[in-house]
């Protein structure tokens, strides 16, 4: 199952939109030294994918996926003002699933209550 939040279908219509492009947009699974994670990316349709609309947005999960992540869940938060976004005046896609994903090393022991951010 994928559950697309109100907030998170609205703003990647606009950066569709803003970009001029005519995407499905792709859950992907990455790995890093923080551990395993979920995010999004631009992408065409294969056969193995498990394709949702959500008003006028398709999204694509490959069917496999969801026996690691159980559920899916895309939201957009807003920033917190410390920074950790990148550019304070924007937000970000928040992808979470129902199943803890692995967990790897840490590559930064910075925080956004430090003011060291290491994002």
């Amino acid at each position: 199952m994928l559950k697309v939040m109100e907030s998170a279908v609205k703003n990647i219509k606009e950066y569709l939109k803003k970009n001029d492009i005519n995407s499905a947009v792709r859950v992907i699974m990455q790995s890093s030294c923080s551990g395993t994670s979920l995010g999004l990316g631009l992408d065409d349709k294969k056969d193995s994918d498990k394709v949702f609309e959500e008003d006028g947005v398709t999204f694509l999960v490959d069917n496999g996926m969801f026996a690691t992540t159980g559920a899916i869940k895309i939201d957009y938060i807003k920033p917190s003002g410390c920074g950790c976004g990148g550019d304070s005046g924007s937000g970000g896609f928040l992808v979470s699933s129902e199943n803890k994903l692995g967990s790897g090393g840490s590559c930064s022991t910075g925080s956004c209550s430090s003011g060291s951010c290491g994002c």
